[in-house]
């Protein structure tokens, strides 16, 4: 897949572990190996699998976010080969500008930057902002790779 194709929130969903409403990404903007930039419009969806009584409150940026991450990974993955397997292990120096998403107007643009990684984890920036540019939501997140989980018996 060329770094300059996009993609719709169908083909987002066959690279990344969430589909159906937990999809939240509906756009690939652009991205190449350390970067990549997805936009959306599902903070604003009544059924948005997130949002609560209270609304879709602003913490769950970090989770548009690292959809992005998992995007880049399975983008970036060799072809023909399966992404590897990753979880969002912290996220830090997170900055929250607004208390709620769903009382953003427009569409989010979801950024990630990977700053380093090796094999068994990547270290993102990211930044979630509304139409103008202004961050709603920036930080810091950790993505380990290829690590089970340890299963109950």
């Amino acid at each position: 897949m060329s770094a300059t194709q996009q993609l719709d929130q169908a083909g987002i969903a066959r690279l990344i572990p969430h589909s159906g409403s937990m999809c939240l990404l509906e756009r690939l903007e652009s991205w190449d190996a350390h970067t990549i930039h997805c936009t959306t419009g599902t903070h604003r969806s009544a059924d948005n699998p997130l949002r609560t009584a209270r609304g879709l409150l602003s913490p769950n940026a970090i989770e548009y976010a690292a959809q992005a991450m998992a995007l880049h990974g399975g983008l970036i993955a060799p072809e023909g080969s399966e992404p590897s397997a990753g979880f969002l292990a912290s996220a830090r120096n997170v900055r929250l500008a607004v208390p709620r998403l769903d009382e953003v107007e427009g569409t989010l643009h979801v950024h990630a930057q990977r700053v380093s990684g090796d094999a068994s984890q990547i270290l993102y920036e990211f930044a979630v902002k509304d139409e103008a540019g202004r961050a709603l939501a920036e930080g810091r997140a950790v993505v380990v790779l290829n690590t089970p989980l340890a299963m109950e018996a």
